[in-house]
Order: structure tokens, then sequence, then C-alpha cells
């Protein structure tokens, strides 16, 4: 079971949060109604993830998740944002959070985000331990157009990340959660050609696509090529597909509020909140993503 833990002020917000978190078998689901409320129970029995309103009176989504970053590291925090409050919650990514989900677009997304933060915070520990003492490591991988092999190249990146000390745990999950964006991006949106726009308006009818261009050449013989170089100063890691490329400089403002119930663009805004320096190649199908090691 997952152990989730929910953060609202609102009553109504609450019991709708609850329904639909209900509805996935494998969540374990409490509610709270402040942030203090939470801190107490974390204390008690830590959750694996926490699901937070941004906005909330006393201690706001920022201040919680400042809080839990100090006295539970590693522990990923969930924005739930509303409209008007978007620009707020670059501040609280920037402060530790693990990504965001719009209220409005929550009853879509807010499972699949919550199961996607999961399990790249999880089975840390050991591997940890296998490479405790490497220097630096290097790493090319061509991947299928297959969204299953993301999650496990994110977490064996991930163990690297921290055994170099370039950041804590919050900052190596951030840092997944942006490699998780980046390799996503590559396979739907660059090797599958598919629209986001399809994702916004029917998101079955999206992942009935992506299923059906997984199997249909020319777009299933395509592959995603990563190269990633980790040391004690630095992650590198740069993610190409085979698709036709964008143009990077006309997504969509995230943060504008005719966008904010869009996903469109989202990706990259994680990328540039979560990575030091995130560059596009001229074709638009190269990424370049770069973390310098934490001297605080």
């Amino acid at each position: 079971m997952t152990r989730v833990l929910v953060v609202d002020d609102a009553r109504l917000d609450r019991v709708l949060i609850e329904a639909l978190l209900n509805e996935e078998q494998s969540f374990d689901v409490e509610i709270v109604d402040s942030a203090a409320h939470a801190l107490r129970t974390v204390a008690r029995h830590q959750p694996e993830v926490v699901v937070t309103d941004l906005v909330m009176p006393e201690m706001d989504g920022i201040a919680l998740v400042s809080e839990l970053r100090r006295l539970h590291a590693g522990l990923p925090v969930i924005l739930l944002t509303s409209r008007g409050s978007e620009d707020i919650a670059v501040q609280a990514l920037a402060a530790g959070a693990a990504s965001y989900v719009p209220k409005r677009v929550m009853q879509e997304h807010l499972i699949e985000t919550i199961c996607d933060v999961v399990a790249l915070s999880r089975e840390q520990h050991a591997e940890r331990e296998l490479c405790r003492a490497m220097q630096r490591g290097e790493y090319e991988f061509d991947l299928d157009s297959d969204v299953s092999l993301i999650q496990p190249l994110v977490r064996h990146v991930q163990s690297a990340i921290l055994l170099m000390g370039i950041c804590d745990e919050t900052e190596s999950n951030q840092i997944a959660i942006a490699l998780h964006e980046a390799l996503q991006n590559a396979v739907e949106h660059g090797n599958l050609e598919l629209d986001s726009k399809l994702r916004n308006e029917d998101l079955s009818a999206y992942c009935a696509l992506l299923k059906e261009r997984a199997k249909t050449p020319p777009f299933s013989e395509r592959r995603v090529h990563v190269r990633a170089s980790v040391d004690r100063q630095k992650a590198r890691f740069v993610i190409r597909d085979e698709g036709p490329g964008f143009a990077p400089d006309r997504l969509p403002d995230a943060l504008a509020d005719e966008n904010l119930d869009r996903l469109s663009g989202r990706g990259v805004l994680l990328m540039r909140t979560f990575m030091d320096e995130v560059t596009f190649n001229e074709t638009g199908n190269e990424v370049t993503l770069v973390k310098f090691r934490d001297v605080k």
C-alpha cells in the first residue's frame, strides 16, 4: 500500500480528493486540514508522499514544503494549485516540491502523478550501498519508445546522483522528475508524435493512440538516445529522440491563465525549475540537462 497524506484546509476539496484517491485500491489515504496537523502526522507515521494545497492560512504550501524538506529529507510533496497560484507553485518547486497538479485537472492526472513520484522515490538505499565507491559514472542508453523503460533508467541514474553527493534526497527526486519529463516527452511527443492537445481534451483517446503508435512503424522503430555523465561536481544528461522535433520557444506559457488547465509546457517548466541548465538543439529533438553540485 502507498501511504498518501493529503493536506487541504477546504472541506469540500478534502472530500473530493479523498473520494478520488480512494478509487485507487493501492492507496492508504489520510486527510488533514492544516500544515501543522500534517507535520504532526508525518512525525508519527511517515507517508510515502504528501499531497498539499498551495494556498492555506497560517502555514501555506511553500512553508510546508520547506519544513518537510528540513525534517524529512526525501519525502516527496505534490502541490495542488488553483487558478492564479501557478506562479507561486514555481517558488514551491524550487523550495523542494516534487511536482504539481492543477486542481481543475486533478481528476485526470492526480493519481498518475502520485504513482510516478512515489515510484521514483522508492528503492534507493540498496543501490546507494552497491555503488558507494564510484567516483564517476558514464552511461549510454538506446531505448525503445516504451514508457515502461523510463522509470528504471531514472532510478538507476538517481542513485548515482546521490552517491556522488551532488545534492540531497529532495533535490535528487526533483532531478528524477525532470529526467522523467524529458524522457516522456522524447517518447510520446518526439518519437510517437503525440499531441498534448489531445491529452488535454481526451486522455483515453491519447492513451489508445500511444499504444497503437508504439506498435506501428515508423513510430515504433524510433529510439531514444540517452547519454549521462555523473561525477562529484555535476550531472549532465543529453536526451535525443528520432522524431521531427519542435520549436521550444513556441511552447505555451504554462503559467498563463488560459493555459492553467493544460499540460502542454508543464514538462519543460519542471525541467527548467529543477535543473541548473536546460538547452535544446536547433531541431528541438535533443535536450541537455545539467545539475551542479549543491555547495550549501
